[in-house]
């Protein structure tokens, strides 16, 4: 059994740098390609490369010997602002919900630390028109977060949150904080609440971004709407929330 776990170790290491390696490669050629696409041929084109590398970081996890699971249990409106709800687990929750919702141009409630100092990542974000929010100034944090809901309001596309605030690698999540979701409901009412479940990549990472955990089962789900019409914000989120666990108990 030892022997066994010790040869799992050696496994891990090695397809965490083939994985790493492939990760760190992309971000630093989609930076360049990014910049030259935004510059050159315009907000389309960037988000068509953005989405390609989104791809390619996603189904990169294949190198660490995981499985990929997109699963849809719901019909979503073309023609609809959506707010996606959902549980955060680890970094590696990022690429695939936005390589598996692009249909709806999501932007991100992230962060403002993300918004330097991390090739590829952090120009999508300044120039994507994500909220950034500093999370030690509220009034901050509520004007960029009320900025993205007219955004995707008056565009008719998407925002993506974590209302549990930070990562919970563990699986068990944290009560989710209605603040912000509460927000972009006042600057976009009409939206449409969807609830998206993941699961798995907390266990691929659980000590950080190396090593990997080899041979995990990682799964996205985005679950069906929730209306949010007559509701307290409180009741819409505590529906999402339980919506979420479920499906981790599927697992």
């Amino acid at each position: 059994m030892q022997k066994k776990r010790g040869m799992k170790k050696i496994v891990d290491y090695v397809l965490s740098v083939i994985y790493l390696i492939h990760f760190g490669l992309s971000l630093l050629i989609f930076h360049v390609i990014q910049v030259v696409a935004l510059n050159v041929f315009g907000k389309k084109v960037h988000k068509v490369t953005v989405d390609c590398l989104n791809f390619f970081l996603t189904y990169g996890l294949y190198l660490t010997g995981s499985s990929i699971s997109l699963i849809n249990r719901a019909t979503l409106p073309d023609d609809r602002t959506i707010i996606f709800v959902v549980n955060h687990q680890s970094t590696f929750d990022i690429p695939a919900i936005i390589w598996f919702l692009r249909k709806y141009y999501p932007r991100f409630v992230a962060k403002i630390e993300l918004s330097t100092g991390v090739p590829s990542i952090s120009y999508n974000l300044r120039k994507s028109g994500a909220a950034l929010i500093d999370r030690k100034d509220g009034k901050q944090a509520i004007v960029e977060i009320a900025r993205l809901g007219k955004l995707i309001h008056d565009e008719k596309t998407s925002a993506i949150i974590f209302p549990e605030g930070t990562r919970t690698a563990s699986g068990k999540m944290k009560p989710f904080v209605a603040g912000g979701v509460a927000t972009l409901l006042k600057r976009a009412p009409g939206a449409l609440i969807v609830p998206v479940a993941i699961n798995g990549t907390g266990r691929l990472n659980p000590k950080g971004i190396f090593p990997l955990r080899s041979f995990s089962k990682l799964s996205w789900t985005v679950l069906p709407g929730i209306e949010p019409a007559g509701k307290k914000i409180e009741e819409i989120l505590a529906e999402a929330q339980a919506a979420i666990q479920i499906e981790l108990d599927r697992k």
